[in-house]
């Protein structure tokens, strides 16, 4: 009986250690520079007096609002696989500035600013999803891009990011238009974890009319020597590059227990009409 209660009470110790080690880190992605600016990317943010969900509202923030991030506070919120640190930040509005605590799930991964529009990265929910092929349930990440004229939403389009271990880096830059005919430019956000076996996503978006299309989202993933899964897109500029198209290529290897490497090679071509692509 002595021992039975020991390893009861070894497993509780685990399970509570487990849980306090869930909620004292937030996902990379959303670790912010104190004296820094941000921007807001969901709308209608709250500000609040304390950093808790129960605290006093003083504010709300609409999409696109600059701040800047005061002091990053310790206490962590989890809302699905979104996992954030409160954040201390005062901000402008007309002549009047104000301060408070707003969640940093609610400001942007990234964002940039190109030929008089505002192009935000952030995540927006936590949805659940189903893995047909081993009926499991799981929780899926969802991001998107938002592009602003002034104050103005002009698009959004939205993309799966992978789960919480996923989204210790994020990034987000834009590209030139890859000589794909009518883009104005290219978009580029991408999250990945820190892991080995820990997958990455990247999602090109192309910018034309003041319309965003989302093109088919890339994934890598490797563990050290032993398997690797890449895959990318060759534009038109791009070494081996084509006109009025983009080419799919993945990459895959898996060492095997006799330390034989084994590749699978395979690629796609989707043609570029100057304003949607499909599979040719």
């Amino acid at each position: 009986m002595r021992a039975l209660l020991t390893v009861l009470f070894i497993c509780m110790l685990q399970f509570f250690s487990a849980q306090e080690e869930e909620m004292a880190y937030s996902n990379g992605v959303f670790n912010f520079e104190e004296n820094k600016t941000q921007k807001i990317f969901t709308d209608w943010t709250r500000v609040r007096k304390e950093p808790n969900v129960n605290s006093q509202i003083l504010d709300s923030l609409q999409t696109n609002q600059q701040v800047l991030v005061l002091k990053q506070d310790e206490t962590i919120l989890k809302l699905g696989e979104r996992r954030a640190n409160w954040y201390k930040v005062s901000y402008q509005k007309g002549d009047l500035t104000s301060e408070g605590y707003v969640w940093g799930a609610n400001l942007c991964v990234g964002y940039r600013n190109k030929n008089g529009y505002d192009f935000l990265f952030g995540l927006t929910k936590t949805i659940d999803r189903k893995d047909k092929k081993f009926n499991e349930s799981f929780q899926q990440n969802i991001a998107a891009i938002k592009v602003l004229e002034g104050n103005t939403l002009i698009d959004e389009v939205s993309f799966d990011t992978g789960r919480g271990e996923e989204l210790s880096f994020g990034s987000f830059v834009i590209e030139s238009n890859h000589k794909l005919q009518n883009v104005e430019m290219t978009l580029r956000a991408t999250v990945s974890g820190e892991a080995c076996g820990i997958a990455g996503y990247s999602q090109y978006v192309l910018f034309k009319d003041k319309k965003m299309i989302a093109l088919p989202q890339l994934m890598n993933v490797g563990d050290a020597d032993v398997y690797y899964h890449s895959e990318e897109f060759i534009f038109p500029n791009d070494k081996g590059g084509i006109p009025n198209a983009f080419i799919f290529k993945m990459e895959e290897m898996e060492r095997d227990d006799r330390d034989r490497e084994k590749k699978k090679r395979s690629s796609k071509t989707y043609l570029w009409n100057g304003s949607s692509y499909q599979l040719k």
